[in-house]
C-alpha cells in the first residue's frame, strides 16, 4: 500500500471486505465501533487512491483523507476500546480518551483553518498541515490510538497496539516525511488482527456444564 494508486485501491477494497465481515460477524452492539474500524481504514486507503490520482494537492480527497487520518481515528478508537473494554480498565482508559478529545479538536481547527496539501513523492504520498505544538499533538494522537489498545484490557486488542506500534517506529525509521501516510497504511493491516477478535467474541459460549454425581 502507498506505492501507488492502484495498490492503495486493491488493499483499501480488501481492508474494506474485512471491515464488512467484521460488522457482520458482531453480535453486541457495544463491538460494533471497533468492528467497524477496518471498514473506516479500508475506506481510507481507498480516498487516499484517489489523492494519487488528482496528483495531490488540497482538493476534495486531500481533505477527506486527513478528516479521517487525524481527527476521526484519534477520537474514534479509544471510544471504541472504551465500548469493548472490561470494567476494571474503564478508569484508566479516560486517560487516552481525554487526550484523543483535546488532540482531535485541536486538529480539526487546524485542518479548518489552515487546510492540507498532498505531495506525491515516488512510492509514497506526503501531507502537509501546519500544527502549532506539532511533537505534543503527535504525542496526543499516539497515546489516543496506540495507547488505548495497549491499556485495553484485552489480549487481542494489546497484540494490535503492539504490531502497530511496531509499524509506527519502523515507518518512522524509513519515511520520516511520510509518516501518517505509511503509518495509516500498516494500520490498515492490522484489521486482519481485529477480524479475529471478532470472531473470538462472536462464539456462542458452551452449555452449561452439568456436574457429575459421586
Amino acid at each position: 500500500m502507498c506505492f501507488s494508486a492502484t495498490a492503495d485501491l486493491v488493499a483499501g477494497c480488501g481492508i474494506a471486505a474485512v471491515g464488512v465481515a467484521c460488522v457482520a460477524r458482531t453480535r453486541r452492539t457495544a463491538d460494533l465501533p471497533m468492528a467497524a474500524l477496518p471498514l473506516i481504514l479500508g475506506a481510507h486507503q481507498i480516498v487516499e487512491s484517489l489523492v494519487w490520482r488528482s496528483g495531490g494537492g488540497s482538493g476534495p480527497a486531500t481533505v477527506a483523507w486527513a478528516a479521517i487520518a487525524l481527527p476521526l481515528l484519534a477520537v474514534w478508537v479509544p471510544v471504541a476500546v472504551l465500548c469493548v473494554a472490561p470494567p476494571g480498565a474503564r478508569r484508566r482508559l479516560t486517560i487516552p480518551l481525554a487526550a484523543g478529545v483535546v488532540t482531535a479538536a485541536v486538529l480539526s481547527y487546524c485542518l479548518a483553518t489552515h487546510g492540507v496539501t498532498a505531495e506525491i513523492r515516488g512510492h509514497t504520498v506526503g501531507y502537509a498541515v501546519s500544527l502549532p505544538a506539532s511533537e505534543l499533538l503527535v504525542a496526543g494522537y499516539l497515546l489516543a490510538t496506540i495507547g488505548s489498545l495497549l491499556l485495553s484490557g484485552d489480549r487481542h486488542l494489546r497484540i494490535l497496539g503492539g504490531l502497530v506500534t511496531v509499524g509506527a517506529a519502523t515507518c518512522w525509521a524509513l519515511w520520516e516525511t511520510e509518516f501518517i501516510s505509511t503509518w495509516c497504511a500498516f494500520a490498515a493491516v492490522c484489521s486482519l488482527v481485529l477480524y479475529g477478535w471478532v470472531r473470538a467474541r462472536s462464539v456462542t459460549p458452551g452449555l452449561p456444564r452439568v456436574p457429575v454425581g459421586r
